[in-house]
């Protein structure tokens, strides 16, 4: 029975699919809620997976010069109103300081939720000649933003996130920068997160507060809803001429830096739950996984098994983090319990395993079980792992592309949003009029302009003039 009752405890992504999202981020003690609306207790298991997200996109992001530093969480609001289409931007979501203990502060302060004019009053101070750029530094920190909706990962009044921001002597740099970043960004999803991705361009209606231009990552979750993974941002020299942050160029005039950000957040662990979970709960990416290798001792109490798991563990754990599971509970809910945590492998050993001198892997995401000689296992464990990360990506690139569709005209377009859930490639005239009708009709976003365009008709999608872009449309997160 209390086998059962472990994974019947979740609810079926088909049946609700945002309370089995909820389910699986309790039960696999993700999170907790706290007595802060929207705010969370990111638990172990949770942070364990943040940290190896950290740990591997900030080493991408050394391979290609990105420094570390750290910023205060305060913002002056003068410093804040410099930039005018940035403050209208973020001033819905802000949260305000207005005591220092019990005295009233002379000048609000805003809890930041986003650097760039931090960085903008540092840079001033920080930049003088073109023998000072380019200044390529990113912070890991903690934003906030006060949202009204909250979803664990997906959106919480403060989350965890890097954010990089650079200064470039000419516009060139900076945009050649933006779209590294991006790629870094697209290649660490689809190598380490096992998340196929979607490279492009934001309309101006959707880019970032102040940015010239908004490039943005984005994935398809299994109940074809898509989600912004990462952004990039140009800022061209806008911000750099509302603060005063110029160089003296080698011919010894004064120019304007130019400027780009860009950021990715604990989402992603919202989005590897949405693209690889399943009714057992979570499947994480051997990667990413906190634990790739879990040992489960087959009646344990009985002599030299335990010894026997412990010895197989220390002969993997060189190459592979790993666990044994020695707790009291029954294999069965030992096997519940690991399917929930999304470990990517399981080894089962027992007596009769002992004295035939092998073992049972079981993958998490197939299931697949395969007997294994005792003296293989370190080597078939690469392998398996190998296959999965490989295949993980495989198959979350077939149910996007499976999920994909092509509108013609507004009627297709209602059509498919009407019957199905995923991506809709359309093209549009470049008018914001049109895109405010699709909102408004059919409550989908323009996700974004792909670097990769087709021609899939000569006219927008909406009002039949000209077509300029062919564009992903979608329901999002």
């Amino acid at each position: 029975m209390a086998d059962k009752k472990l994974v019947e405890s979740i609810t079926s992504m088909e049946e609700d699919f945002a309370q089995w999202y909820t389910d699986v981020v309790k039960k696999a003690e993700l999170i907790d809620y706290t007595s802060v609306k929207g705010c969370m207790v990111i638990k172990p298991a949770g942070y364990a997976i943040w940290e190896n997200i950290q740990k591997n996109l900030d080493a991408m992001f050394k391979e290609v010069g990105v420094q570390n530093v750290y910023l205060p969480m305060f913002i002056p609001e003068s410093l804040l109103q410099k930039e005018k289409d940035h403050v209208e931007g973020f001033a819905p979501e802000v949260a305000w300081v207005t005591h220092g203990g019990l005295a009233p502060l002379q000048e609000r302060l805003c809890v930041r939720p986003t650097s760039e004019t931090l960085f903008c009053d540092f840079y001033k101070n920080d930049i003088h000649s073109y023998r000072d750029l380019p200044r390529v530094y990113n912070q890991w920190c903690s934003v906030v933003r006060w949202e009204k909706e909250t979803r664990p990962f997906l959106r919480s009044r403060e989350f965890l996130w890097q954010e990089g921001h650079t200064a470039h002597a000419t516009a060139e740099e900076a945009e050649e920068r933006t779209i590294q970043m991006l790629n870094v960004y697209a290649k660490f999803c689809e190598d380490f997160l096992a998340i196929p991705v979607i490279k492009g361009r934001k309309t101006d209606k959707e880019k970032f507060a102040g940015a010239e231009a908004t490039y943005t990552i984005e994935a398809l979750m299994h109940d074809g809803k898509a989600l912004q993974s990462g952004t990039s941002h140009n800022f061209g020299d806008g911000f750099a001429k509302a603060f005063g942050i110029q160089y003296a160029d080698k011919d010894n005039t004064l120019k304007y830096v130019h400027q780009t950000s860009w950021g990715m957040t604990t989402r992603l662990i919202g989005a590897v739950i949405m693209v690889h979970g399943d009714d057992s709960g979570l499947v994480l990416p051997p990667r990413i996984a906190p634990t790739q290798v879990m040992i489960i001792p087959i009646q344990q109490r009985k002599e030299g098994v335990l010894d026997k798991a412990y010895e197989l563990a220390d002969s993997l754990k060189g190459s592979y983090s790993v666990k044994v599971d020695d707790s009291d509970k029954t294999p069965g809910w030992k096997f519940s319990e690991q399917e929930m945590r999304g470990i990517p492998i399981r080894v089962e050993i027992g007596p009769k395993d002992i004295e035939a001198g092998k073992c049972i892997i079981c993958r998490r995401d197939t299931r697949e079980k395969i007997e294994v000689a005792l003296s293989e296992l370190n080597q078939k464990v690469g392998e398996v792992l190998d296959t999965m990360q490989k295949e993980m990506l495989e198959r979350a690139r077939a149910h996007r592309d499976s999920h994909t569709y092509v509108a013609k005209n507004m009627e297709e377009l209602k059509s498919i949003f009407a019957e199905k859930t995923g991506f809709v490639k359309a093209m549009w005239c470049g008018c914001q009029e049109c895109e405010d009708i699709i909102k408004e009709k059919l409550s989908v976003t323009s996700r974004c302009m792909p670097f990769e365009q087709e021609q899939l008709s000569d006219t927008c999608v909406c009002c039949g003039k000209p077509a300029k872009k062919m564009v992903y449309w979608g329901k999002a997160y």
